[in-house]
């Protein structure tokens, strides 16, 4: 609503926006830690080992849900009518258009590079302390919005995309699935192999990076047998036992 109709309705610009989005990332990302509401990010950790198959149907389904339940809400809200935006919103609201600002593939490859860059940052910073790991993955989430919201209104969320502009005219199922769909699971992906060199569900071969030994193989000394049977090291090639010539 406010990236919409706020700049001409309301007088609130990209900064207001922004600026929002960025603390509801923080607070998120501060207060509910290990839910991502991000589909994509529930395969990733799938394919990492680090989650089951049951368990990651039982997110999937869970966000489905959540977004769902979030737009019905946000339309009840706007229903209500509370200030100017809300009735403006709730007028158009119906008739909306689709997100997709772009030939489809154009578009399919700026979701797929959000998703790119952001599970990028995300698996380097997921070890990191919560101090170091929010605000950069805030600032990487109003970063890519800035820079791909007017190609497709940088969603790079399977469910969210889904819930808020799939119902909306000017594309067709197969554009919204290509886009918004099959563009961010592509992101991941690439942005997984990249960092692992392989994706261990999958296949364990690193394809990427090869991994050196951590134990070093000592080197064996050589010994010949002289008279009197005492032992002694072998002389490099190259150097003469011979005595010195006058």
């Amino acid at each position: 609503m406010l990236m919409e109709i706020g700049p001409w309705a309301g007088g609130f610009g990209p900064d207001v926006v922004l600026t929002l989005l960025f603390l509801l990332s923080a607070v998120h990302g501060a207060s509910f830690d290990g839910a991502s509401a991000n589909p994509t990010v529930c395969l990733q950790e799938f394919l990492l080992l680090k989650s089951s198959l049951a368990a990651t149907a039982a997110k999937l389904l869970a966000q489905a849900a959540g977004a769902g339940t979030g737009r019905a809400l946000t339309r009840l809200c706007w229903s209500w009518e509370l200030t100017q935006l809300h009735f403006i919103q709730n007028l158009i609201a119906p008739e909306c258009s689709s997100s997709i600002r772009a030939s489809p593939p154009h578009a399919a490859l700026v979701e797929g590079s959000c998703s790119f860059l952001f599970h990028l940052v995300l698996l380097k910073v997921r070890q990191s302390h919560p101090l170091y790991r929010v605000p950069a993955l805030a600032a990487t989430v109003t970063f890519l919005t800035h820079a791909a919201g007017p190609f497709t209104g940088a969603f790079f969320n399977p469910a969210l995309a889904t819930a808020t502009t799939f119902h909306c005219s000017g594309s067709s199922f197969w554009d919204y699935i290509q886009v918004y769909w099959l563009g961010p699971l592509a992101g991941m992906l690439a942005a997984l192999l990249l960092f692992q060199g392989n994706i261990p569900r999958l296949f364990q071969r690193n394809l990427l990076y090869g991994q050196k030994s951590k134990y070093k193989v000592p080197k064996a000394k050589v010994a010949v047998q002289v008279e009197g049977g005492k032992p002694q090291r072998k002389r490099k090639a190259g150097k003469s036992n011979s005595e010195p010539r006058a």
